[in-house]
């Protein structure tokens, strides 16, 4: 599906075509980044900035670059919204301070332990209750989408999806693509199985956290938790081993 080409020039009648035709995936795309926001967030409103994005891409898709249209339109619609939503003040200071604190009890008792930590020891690296420790992971939630897993570069991509994208075919971009998918495969085999079952049903197999709640049969909101904690695993091991300089890593 979409694996066609546009022309350098399309018509308005075509223009419309692609628009409409591609109009689900905005939807699909906007859903899955409004179920990880504050409740505040409508919707509608990322509907009508990924639309922005959509006729962005459409407008400005240059097949000589070999990418699928679909794949590029992905591109700027996570980045239209993306770009939204870092305009907004949706992230308390409170929030963001406990997601790094967690990331930082994780690299500590990564570091006593010569191994990944459970629950248990990174509730009590943090000094907190178990219970406490599950609370704060749910009330991160919404970090997710910029600060967890926002590869920090100006396009709008989520560090877990950049290594299935077939971007630029330089030597460069291809054997910084091959790092990246090696650190991220080394990482993801190093936490606890149901997390890598929640990463690889939300990212590969991309259903909801209320489908892999149902799939596993747990809570929704334990789904959310595991995804919260597994992230933060990841990002604590790309910090420690994708140099800053590489433009590709962690804000």
């Amino acid at each position: 599906m979409y694996s066609y080409v546009v022309p350098e020039v399309i018509d308005e009648s075509e223009r419309e075509r692609l628009i409409l035709e591609h109009l689900p995936q905005v939807r699909l795309i906007a859903r899955r980044i409004q179920e990880r926001l504050p409740e505040n967030i409508s919707l509608d409103d990322l509907v009508s900035t990924g639309v922005i994005g959509l006729i962005s891409a459409i407008d400005n898709f240059d097949p000589t670059h070999n990418v699928k249209l679909k794949t590029y339109a992905e591109y700027k619609i996570r980045g239209a919204i993306l770009d939204s939503l870092r305009g907004l003040d949706w992230a308390p200071r409170q929030k963001r301070r406990k997601a790094k604190q967690i990331e930082s009890a994780i690299a500590a008792a990564e570091q006593i332990l010569q191994r990944c930590p459970t629950e248990d020891e990174i509730a009590a690296q943090l000094e907190i209750s178990i219970e406490e420790y599950h609370e704060w992971l749910v009330e991160i939630r919404g970090l997710n989408i910029a600060s967890i897993e926002y590869a920090g570069n100006d396009q709008g991509k989520d560090l877990l999806h950049y290594i299935a994208e077939a971007g630029d075919n330089l030597p460069s971009t291809l054997l910084e693509r091959s790092e990246l998918e090696r650190l991220l495969a080394e990482g993801i085999r190093g936490i606890p199985k149901i997390e890598q079952t929640v990463l690889s049903l939300y990212y590969h197999e991309e259903l909801t956290l209320r489908e892999i709640a149902e799939v596993v049969n747990l809570h929704e909101s334990r789904i959310s938790q595991l995804k919260s904690q597994a992230i933060l695993r990841l990002r604590n091991h790309l910090s420690a081993q994708w140099p800053v300089t590489r433009g590709m890593a962690l804000a």
